[in-house]
C-alpha cells in the first residue's frame, strides 16, 4: 500500500471522513493478518499449522469415535454420544456466532467502501490512486467473505447432520441402556431366585439329615437293647459253671503238677543220698541261691570241707569247671539256665559229689522284661559297689550302672568313675560265693586291674542287666563271660 504523505494528512484533517456507525460490532480487537498476492488477489496469512480448525476437530472427533465404537460398552458409548452431543450443540452456537460476526464484517465492509468513495472525489493524483488500491482491496475482501460464508453455510449443514447423528446415536445408545439395565435386572432376579431355591434345598436336605440321623441313632439303640436282651435271655449259666469249673480243675492240675515234680526231685534225692552225706538246697530256678547242707545227724561241720561247682554240659561225662565258685553257696546266673549244676565235696583226700536234680530253670517273666528293655538305647540299674579291685568299698552310696550297645559306664551322680566299651578284656558274671546275697550281687571287670562286685536292688534286675551286657556285647562280636568260663 501506497505511504500517505503529509499533505494527504492535511486534507484528512481539513475534510473529516464520516465517523463509522456506532452499533458496529467487533469480534476481534485486532485487523485481521491479509497480504497482496499475484493479480493483486487478498491472501490470508495462514496461522500455526498444529492448530486445527473446529470441523477438522469435529471430523477426527467423530472418526475416532465410530473406530472405538465396537470396543467401549454400552453405557460408555452412550456417555461418548451424549458428549458429542454437547459438542455438536456447542459448534451449532459458534456457527451463529460467526454468522451474527459475518454480518458485521459485511457492514463495515461497505460502510469502509462508502468513506472511500466519498474521499476518492476528494483527492486527486496520486493519492487518488492510494484510495482506489485501497477500494479495490475492500472489494476483494468482499468477495472473500463471500465465499467464506458459503463455506460456513455448507459448514452449519454438515453441523447439523453431525449434530442430527449423534442426537440418534445417544437415543439409541440410551435405549441400549435400558434394555441391558432391563436384562441385567431381569438376570439378577433370576439369579436370587435360583439362589433361594439352593438354600431353601440345602435346609430341607438338613432337616431331612438330621431327621433321618437321629432316626438311625434310634434304630441301632433299639437293636443294641434288643440284643443285649437277647443275649441276656439265651446266655445258659450252665456253661458259665462249667468254665469256672475248668479253671479250677485247670489250677488243680498245675498244682499236682509241681507237686509231683517236687515229689521226683526229693525222689531222686533222696535215691542220690543213700549213703550221701550232703544235699543241695534251694530251688533250681534262675534267681535264687543253693546250698550244700549236711543230711546226715552227726555230720562234721562245713568249714572242715572244700568245695567246687561245675556245669554239666548236655554232652554225656564233660563238665565244666566254674571259676570261683569254692563256697557252700552259688547262685545261678543266665549262663546256668539249661544245665546241671553238680559241686564236689573234698575232705580227707575223700571227694562226695552231689547235683540238682534237673537243668536249672529261667526265671518267670525275665525274658519278657529283657526284650522290652533291649529296646532303649541306654538302660540305667541303681547299685551299691560292695568290692572294688577285691577290697572291701566302705561307701554305701548310690550308683548308677549305665548298660549301652556298644560301652557300659559307671556313675555316681555326675560323676563318671569309669566307662568302658565292649572288648575281650571286660569280663561280667554272677557273684560265685557270698551268702544270700549271692543271687543279688555280680562281678564285673571294665578293664585289667579294674573289677567291682556290685549289688543291685534285686535278683531280677541283676539278671537282666547281665543279658543285657551279653547281647549287646555279642552285637559286637564280643562274648562277655565271667572268669575262664567257656560259652558256645
Amino acid at each position: 500500500m501506497t505511504r500517505v504523505g503529509r499533505d494527504f494528512g492535511d486534507t484528512v484533517q481539513k475534510e473529516a471522513v464520516p465517523p463509522v456507525s456506532a452499533d458496529v460490532v467487533f469480534t476481534s480487537s485486532r485487523f485481521p493478518n491479509y497480504t497482496i498476492g499475484a493479480n493483486n488477489q487478498i491472501m490470508e496469512i495462514k496461522g500455526d499449522p498444529k492448530v486445527l480448525s473446529m470441523k477438522e476437530v469435529v471430523a477426527r472427533e467423530t472418526a475416532q469415535l465410530l473406530k472405538q465404537q465396537k470396543r467401549l460398552s454400552v453405557r460408555d458409548l452412550a456417555s461418548k454420544f451424549e458428549k458429542g452431543l454437547a459438542a455438536a450443540a456447542k459448534l451449532s452456537d459458534e456457527a451463529k456466532l460467526r454468522e451474527a460476526a459475518s454480518l458485521e464484517k459485511h457492514v463495515l465492509l461497505k460502510k469502509l467502501r462508502d468513506a472511500l468513495e466519498a474521499l476518492r472525489g476528494r483527492v486527486a493524483g496520486k493519492n487518488k490512486d492510494d484510495v482506489e488500491d485501497a477500494i479495490a482491496m475492500v472489494e476483494a475482501l468482499a468477495v472473500q467473505l463471500t465465499q467464506r460464508e458459503g463455506e460456513l453455510i455448507q459448514e452449519k449443514a454438515e453441523i447439523k447432520k453431525l449434530a442430527t447423528f449423534l442426537k440418534q446415536a445417544s437415543e439409541d445408545a440410551k435405549k441400549l441402556v435400558e434394555e441391558e439395565r432391563t436384562f441385567a435386572r431381569v438376570e439378577i432376579e433370576q439369579a436370587r431366585e435360583a439362589v433361594q431355591r439352593v438354600e431353601e434345598a440345602l435346609l430341607e436336605h438338613e432337616r431331612i439329615s438330621r431327621a433321618s440321623g437321629q432316626q438311625d441313632i434310634d434304630e441301632l439303640m433299639k437293636e443294641v437293647q434288643e440284643a443285649r436282651r437277647i443275649k441276656m435271655l439265651h446266655q445258659p449259666s450252665k456253661v458259665m459253671d462249667m468254665e469256672q469249673e475248668l479253671q479250677a480243675l485247670r489250677l488243680q492240675l498245675a498244682e499236682k503238677s509241681k507237686h509231683s515234680l517236687q515229689l521226683q526231685k526229693e525222689l531222686a534225692i533222696s535215691k542220690r543220698s543213700e549213703g550221701n552225706m550232703f544235699e543241695i538246697d534251694g530251688t533250681e530256678a534262675l534267681g535264687s541261691y543253693l546250698r550244700i547242707c549236711p543230711c546226715l545227724e552227726g555230720a562234721p561241720e562245713l568249714s572242715e570241707y572244700s568245695f567246687q561247682w561245675y556245669r554239666l554240659t548236655s554232652e554225656a561225662g564233660k563238665k565244666e569247671s566254674i571259676s570261683g565258685a569254692t563256697k557252700s553257696v552259688y547262685a545261678p546266673e543266665p549262663f546256668d539256665v539249661g544245665r546241671i549244676l553238680q559241686a564236689e565235696i573234698i575232705s580227707h583226700g575223700q571227694m562226695t559229689r552231689v547235683a540238682t536234680t534237673g537243668p536249672i530253670d529261667p526265671a518267670p517273666g525275665l525274658g519278657n522284661y529283657v526284650e522290652a528293655l533291649v529296646r532303649r538305647h541306654d538302660i540305667e540299674f541303681n547299685v551299691v559297689i560292695v568290692q572294688m579291685n577285691g577290697l572291701d568299698h566302705s561307701s554305701q552310696s548310690i550308683h548308677v550302672l549305665h548298660v549301652g550297645k556298644m560301652r557300659m559306664k559307671l556313675c555316681k551322680a555326675k560323676t563318671t568313675m569309669t566307662k568302658e566299651y565292649y572288648s575281650t578284656s571286660m569280663q561280667l558274671c554272677g557273684v560265685r560265693g557270698g551268702g544270700n546275697a549271692a543271687a543279688q550281687a555280680a562281678f564285673w571287670q571294665g578293664k585289667m586291674g579294674l573289677s567291682f562286685v556290685l549289688a543291685f536292688e534285686s535278683e531280677r534286675e541283676r539278671n537282666a542287666a547281665i543279658m543285657l551286657a551279653r547281647r549287646f556285647a555279642f552285637d559286637c562280636n564280643i562274648m562277655l563271660a565271667g572268669p575262664d568260663d567257656r560259652a558256645a
